[in-house]
């Protein structure tokens, strides 16, 4: 899929009240709902809806974890 994303678009996907959570990553929009590690939109202190590529970087996983959720387009200014 090859959606387009603002960061004002990417706040409505926060995991929160059934709604879908969607992180980017280096401009990639990832959707982790169905990831058991994102509980209500939150993992480790990390929030659905924003863009985590300076948080990725210091995570123990890193990017690799991107591999298990599909990517859902990308983020634009």
């Amino acid at each position: 899929m090859n959606e387009e994303f603002t960061l004002e678009d990417l706040k409505q996907f926060d995991g929160q009240n059934g709604h879908k959570a969607y992180v980017a990553v280096n401009r990639k929009i990832y959707d982790v709902t169905g990831s058991k590690e994102w509980n209500e939109g939150q993992h480790h202190g990390n929030s659905a809806g924003k863009d985590l590529s300076d948080a990725i970087k210091f995570s123990p996983h890193g990017t690799g974890m991107l591999k298990k959720v599909p990517m859902v387009g990308r983020l634009v200014k």
